[in-house]
């Protein structure tokens, strides 16, 4: 019996023995967590710091790389002015080449549509002679007065610009004037050109646009 209280005695020592050196402990683990809470903060915030500081030195270094230096801004002012002066220049140089084909082209047409216009008043204006040729008249029209129809009817119309030539007209009646017989009518006209036309008919000679027209006697 002696043994057993004096072991359960020891063993209550042990106990009293650690559970007064439990706050001990846990203070010091306590006083050891808050000196390296400290230290951990202060390198996070140091490490954060660090790297603000690389991130602002790389974006400078950047800024400084892309940055233009001051003869480089001169040569892009230059090039600037130089473009629009070059694009005109260009341009002027193409229109100087494109020009002498644009007015040959378009005093060709005009001069292609004058002759056409002139061919149909000479066509009309030879229908428009035998036709009063061939009316019933008595007397029938003489030659001469067929002519005149001719000459008046081409002059009112024709496009001459003042430098026309007389139309040649020749009217044959050799078939005699009786009814049904035939009248014919022939109109020359010597086309002489306008403008570039001019030039071309004086190296080449005139162009002759001619109209034949043949009636019967009424």
């Amino acid at each position: 019996m002696q043994r057993k209280e004096n072991g359960s005695a020891h063993r209550g020592q042990q106990m009293n023995h650690k559970t007064r050196d439990f706050p001990a402990r846990a203070g010091a683990q306590s006083a050891a967590c808050a000196d390296l809470l400290p230290r951990q903060t202060h390198s996070v915030a140091g490490d954060v710091r660090r790297r603000q500081q690389r991130l602002t030195a790389a974006r400078a270094g950047l800024t400084g790389l892309t940055r233009p230096t001051e003869s480089a801004r001169r040569a892009l002012a230059a090039l600037r002015r130089r473009g629009p002066r070059r694009e005109a220049g260009v341009a002027v140089v193409e229109f100087g080449l494109i020009l002498p084909l644009l007015l040959l082209l378009v005093f060709g047409m005009v001069e292609f549509s004058i002759a056409l216009y002139d061919k149909a008043v000479i066509t009309n204006a030879s229908r428009e002679a035998a036709r009063a040729g061939v009316m019933y008249k008595v007397p029938p029209l003489t030659p001469a007065q067929i002519t005149t129809v001719a000459q008046n009817y081409a002059s009112t119309y024709l496009i001459t610009f003042g430098t026309s030539t007389p139309v040649s007209v020749a009217v044959d009646q050799s078939s005699g004037t009786t009814t049904g017989q035939p009248l014919k009518v022939t109109l020359t006209y010597s086309y002489s050109g306008v403008g570039l036309g001019s030039i071309v008919t004086q190296l080449v000679g005139s162009v002759p646009i001619t109209a034949v027209t043949t009636m019967n006697y009424e």
